[in-house]
């Protein structure tokens, strides 16, 4: 199972961004997918994550100015992000909670991660 993430770059404040991740490879079932975040210095932290049947967290410093959708047919879950701030500068991660067989347990999969950088 792999995770491509794409769509960061450098952008100014206040502008917007879209994230996209896809995952590929033996997927039998993918109960979630979402997005992290590790900005310079910091620990590893949720963004948002959307769950089967749409259920979808995020967390505080995101609600408002974040839309995470996915696209169960494509294994695709994308992150459109507004109003980004500099403290939004970090390298963002996408990650899945698939069953890559019927007979497999539920694993959590990290893509490679994609840096995004917010200019004042």
């Amino acid at each position: 199972v792999q995770l491509q993430a794409s769509g960061g770059g450098l952008v100014q404040a206040g502008e917007s961004l879209r994230l996209s991740c896809a995952a590929s490879g033996s997927i039998f079932s993918i109960n979630a997918m979402g997005w992290y975040r590790q900005g310079p210095g910091n620990e590893r932290e949720l963004v948002a994550t959307i769950h089967n049947g749409g259920y979808t967290v995020y967390a505080d410093f995101v609600k408002g100015r974040a839309t995470i959708s996915r696209d169960n047919a494509k294994n695709t879950v994308d992150l459109q992000m507004n109003s980004l701030k500099p403290e939004d500068t970090a390298v963002y991660y996408c990650l899945a909670n698939l069953k890559a067989t019927s007979g497999s347990s539920w694993e959590f999969y990290w893509g490679q991660g994609t840096l995004v950088t917010v200019s004042s």
